[in-house]
């Protein structure tokens, strides 16, 4: 028997901006996601205000089991259409999605369209919702008849297994003290525009975060080059400071920017240098690492302000030798 109920709500849920998007997350382990989460488990005893508006109370209270749900970019666009199958749930282990707080979730059977489709107007209007009801005569007309088309196994299919809730990190690294105590302290005042001003640069947050990291990691000034080559940062196994000496490059981003989207732009600097070399994409608090003997594969991950036990993986291949 089909999971969609009869006469199911149509929703929208995003999937992230396009410079840190998070629908890949979606689809790999059926669930839809949204944030504030930071702010604890939703319940009906709770304001809007404390999850910034009323977009948690939707998704937790107002949506259905057999709802249908559009897991939308942008606009205008749409990368799949799913069935919820589960009530609200509040889920840890999606505490930091590419650097967002996403706990709210609901399991969701998704479908992923072979392509991204795109309307012809911006179906979701000018300033769309993380999540919203849709009431778009098209948008709902485009997932009836998608539901009545063929393959239509995946409405009742088993949904993947969760991931596991890793574990905080059990023993902060004494060297790593101080800079975890400061990424606390200045990550929410640099977000805060009133009292703040603009988000520091990349330059900044260079020279105040990537730099002592990587001090505090063992390496010597003369081994960290910054602005080397088009690089951000270059770490040197030994001198003198060539490619064939080169044990790892950074870039960097703004901070909130979105690490991820930075990997293409570095391979083109490590492919320059022709030499093999792990590279390393950071906002000076968060860091993601590419091990170039895995094709580049995502091989370790550490964010200063939400330190977990596998950021230890990190460390360990970032130290010096």
């Amino acid at each position: 028997m089909a999971a969609v109920k009869f006469n199911p709500s149509v929703w929208q849920l995003a999937g992230g901006p396009a410079s840190r998007p998070y629908a890949e997350v979606f689809l790999q382990h059926g669930i839809g996601l949204i944030g504030p989460g930071d702010a604890g488990p939703w319940n009906p005893e709770r304001s809007d205000d404390e999850f910034e508006g009323g977009f948690v109370r939707r998704f937790a209270k107002e949506m259905q089991v057999g709802d249908v749900l559009i897991l939308r970019t942008g606009m205008a666009s749409i990368l799949a259409v799913g069935i919820v199958a589960s009530d609200y749930l509040y889920l840890n282990q999606f505490d930091d999605v590419n650097g967002w707080d996403l706990q709210h979730a609901r399991r969701v059977r998704w479908s992923k369209l072979p392509k991204e489709y795109t309307f012809d107007t911006a179906v979701f209007g000018a300033n769309p919702a993380r999540c919203s009801r849709i009431w778009n005569e098209e948008l709902k007309d485009y997932a009836e008849r998608f539901l009545n088309s063929p393959p239509t196994h995946w409405q009742d299919a088993p949904l993947p297994e969760l991931p596991p809730e890793e574990s905080d990190i059990e023993e902060l690294p004494p060297f790593l003290e101080g800079l975890v105590a400061k990424a606390n302290d200045l990550v929410g005042l640099y977000w805060n525009r009133q009292n703040f001003g603009d988000l520091p640069t990349e330059d900044e947050l260079v020279a105040h975060f990537v730099v002592p990291f990587l001090r505090n990691l063992g390496w010597p000034t003369e081994r960290i080059s910054v602005k080397w080559r088009r690089i951000d940062v270059a770490v040197f196994k030994s001198l003198p400071r060539t490619p064939e000496n080169c044990r790892f490059v950074i870039e960097a981003k703004r901070l909130g920017a979105g690490v991820e989207g930075a990997l293409e732009q570095a391979k083109g600097y490590v492919q320059e240098l022709g030499v093999p070399c792990d590279i390393i994409v950071t906002d000076g608090i968060r860091y993601r690492m590419y091990a170039c003997d895995r094709e580049f594969e995502p091989f370790a991950y550490a964010n200063l302000v939400r330190l977990k036990q596998s950021a230890v993986k990190l460390f360990d291949r970032m130290r010096r030798n």
